[in-house]
């Protein structure tokens, strides 16, 4: 039963919105009012700059990242872990604390998957770097990041519950990414 305790527990870590905690400590206007209107590191950054998009950024993969490694101290079953790795992401998006209006989740993200597997979320942290460094797009490499995260989580881990979790969170990181995608298609990305 306690291990099913880390679901809820990882959704109420994922909720907790660093860059809407970060903009009020520094005093910098709420990120959801301001720029994109994203609660995200990249949003953080244009309207509060690259010290308080950093904080916002590492905030965002612990939240990720803690849930996962305590169920795997646990030793939760492969089902739980994938419960877990979900709802913290869940919580990053939709966050009880924040009316619900969260980020896109790439920060969190790379997080649960460094949590489930350290080869995983470094497979993932690379070819988001790789993207970027050609295309100097964060969008653009986040995409690519999560197009390719179910593919390294079934040859890193096997065909288990969390190749469903990383389709599904890949998924729901391109349809965030709508409006990125339209302007990327446009040309009109920054």
């Amino acid at each position: 039963m306690i291990e099913w305790l880390t679901v809820p527990t990882a959704y109420l870590l994922g909720s907790i919105s660093s860059a809407i905690i970060v903009c009020r400590l520094m005093g910098l206007p709420d990120p959801r009012e301001q720029g994109s209107g994203n609660p995200g590191a990249t949003n953080v950054m244009r309207i509060g700059g690259k010290k308080a998009a950093a904080i916002t950024l590492l905030g965002d993969m612990l939240k990720g990242l803690i849930p996962v490694l305590i169920a795997q101290a646990l030793n939760v079953e492969p089902l739980i872990l994938a419960c877990v790795v979900f709802a913290a992401f869940i919580g990053h998006l939709y966050p009880v604390f924040f009316g619900f209006a969260g980020g896109k989740g790439v920060a969190t993200s790379l997080g649960v998957f460094l949590g489930a597997n350290w080869m995983l979320g470094l497979a993932v942290l690379a070819t988001w770097f790789l993207i970027y460094k050609v295309s100097k797009i964060s969008s653009l490499s986040a995409l690519a990041a999560a197009v390719f995260a179910p593919l390294y989580t079934y040859f890193l881990m096997g065909m288990q519950p969390l190749v469903y979790i990383a389709i599904a969170m890949s998924l729901i990181l391109i349809w965030r990414h709508t409006d990125n995608i339209k302007r990327l298609l446009a040309k009109e990305e920054k």
